[in-house]
């Protein structure tokens, strides 16, 4: 029998999810956990803080390389270039790691890898030498703080806040970006309590404290863990979810008696499960999601909360959902594909994968479900549109544009659904529009109302 491989090392692991990233640019999300099936649940943790890591800080990180390398960073390979990035990534931003670990495991993937020994020789030889010099090195706070700042983000990107948020907020958007965010979770109300939750998480070591503005939020700074270890999991205590996107499912309530509520485009199911923990006892709720991984995910996460009873998940899209001429619902949500602008801090790729041109197609497939859920909704119910982006033409732009086709709906203000901790993120418009800025993540969500029936 011949002997089974040897298990990738998570440095190795790293530098080919940022490779396949480099020459694919697909979501790094999905190419992390296509990846990691054969790593611990503690490399897997060292796996994603290299990846996410070197991700936010590449501006940085490649500002320092040109200091050390003559050869130029655009010229290099992506495997020399990710492992270079790697390096020192760790040597800067990781105090706990050995800087023997941090040069000599990260050298290793090029050995690993066969590659030739001049290109070993000269990462190495980088490396240790940012490792001498470290001590006298410019950190990435401070040259955010130079002028110009570097800021780690696209320079359209960075253009575009500053003329609408003015250069203190982006520059605090850009910062918060950088940093790896708080895990924050939604309790389950049909299962537990927030104080409940909290009690158990505190009796298990695990520093939590409530959210500022979500009622049933939970805010756990640290954890290297998997989410699956977390007290009150399997039992379906919690979703991880921001408290933005908490916050934006309340626009949809309070629910009447009777009533139909579809997701048409439910994803992993955050909103969907907290709609069902909304839903009076007679109600129900159609969960749309056409991919085969989210949809398997979706029944998986609602299997564990306990709402496979009142949720009918449903695999196909919105277009291919509404073909079936379902019954009219009196509640539709339609949490549509977006650029993520205001997820980077989550997701820290899109900053490099998005362009100024994607923007105006994201908008016509938004305002095209906006018309598709139209059709479904009863007279007189209630359409809740949110994005997960900070960008005019997706948010504000795009609910004009569908109520100019559809003059019969018209936007309710969103400070008569929120907590009133909420309310200061609502904007003159009326629709809830934070940005990471605030401490949640950048989301927009307005709630309209189909006149005919009123």
């Amino acid at each position: 029998m011949a002997p089974s491989p040897p298990h990738p090392t998570p440095r190795a692991t790293a530098v080919e999810i940022l490779c396949l990233w480099a020459t694919t640019h697909n979501s790094v999300d999905i190419l992390f956990h296509a990846t990691i099936e054969r790593l611990t649940d503690l490399d897997r943790g060292l796996v994603k803080t290299l990846v996410y890591g070197v991700l936010r800080q590449k501006e940085y990180l490649d500002h320092i390389l040109r200091s050390f390398a003559r050869h130029p960073l655009r010229k290099m390979k992506p495997r020399t270039l990710m492992t270079l990035r790697i390096g020192v990534y760790q040597l800067l931003f990781l105090n706990r790691m050995p800087e023997s670990a941090a040069v000599n495991a990260t050298v290793n993937t090029l050995k690993e890898a066969g590659q030739p020994p001049w290109l070993i020789g000269f990462v190495n030889g980088i490396l240790r030498a940012v490792a001498r010099s470290r001590a006298t090195l410019p950190t990435a706070d401070q040259l955010a703080a130079a002028e110009p700042p570097l800021l780690n983000h696209p320079a359209w990107m960075i253009e575009r806040w500053q003329a609408r948020f003015g250069q203190e907020t982006t520059r605090a958007i850009c910062r918060i970006n950088n940093a790896e965010p708080p895990l924050t979770l939604r309790i389950n109300t049909r299962r537990t309590g927030r104080t409940l939750l909290l009690e158990a998480l505190t009796k298990t070591g695990i520093a939590a404290r409530k959210g500022v503005y979500s009622p049933a939020s939970l805010v756990v700074d640290t954890f290297p863990g998997s989410i699956a270890a977390l007290p009150g999991y399997e039992a379906g205590h919690f979703q991880v979810q921001d408290e933005a996107a908490q916050l934006a499912s309340l626009l949809a309530g309070p629910l009447p008696s009777r009533c139909r509520v579809l997701d048409g485009c439910a994803g992993l199911g955050g909103k969907t499960s907290h709609l069902a923990e909304m839903l009076p006892p007679d109600g129900s709720i159609v969960a749309v999601e056409p991919d085969p991984r989210r949809y398997r995910l979706l029944r998986d996460n609602l299997r564990r909360l306990g709402h496979s009873q009142a949720v009918l998940p449903v695999r196909t899209d919105l277009r291919g959902y509404a073909a079936g001429r379902p019954q009219p619902f009196d509640v539709i949500l339609i949490d549509a594909p977006c650029s993520g602008t205001g997820v980077i801090r989550r997701q820290p790729d899109i900053r490099w994968n998005r362009r100024p041109e994607d923007l105006a197609t994201y908008r016509q497939t938004q305002v095209h479900l906006l018309e598709i859920a139209a059709s479904l909704l009863k007279p007189g119910g209630v359409l809740i549109y949110a994005t997960c982006s900070l960008e005019l033409e997706e948010n504000q732009e795009a609910i004009r544009l569908f109520i100019e086709r559809c003059p019969h709906f018209a936007a309710e203000n969103a400070t008569l659904f929120l907590p009133e901790a909420a309310h200061r993120l609502v904007d003159g418009s009326g629709y809830f529009s934070p940005n990471p800025s605030d401490g949640l993540d950048g989301f927009f969500t307005a709630r309209l109302i189909d006149g005919r029936g009123l």
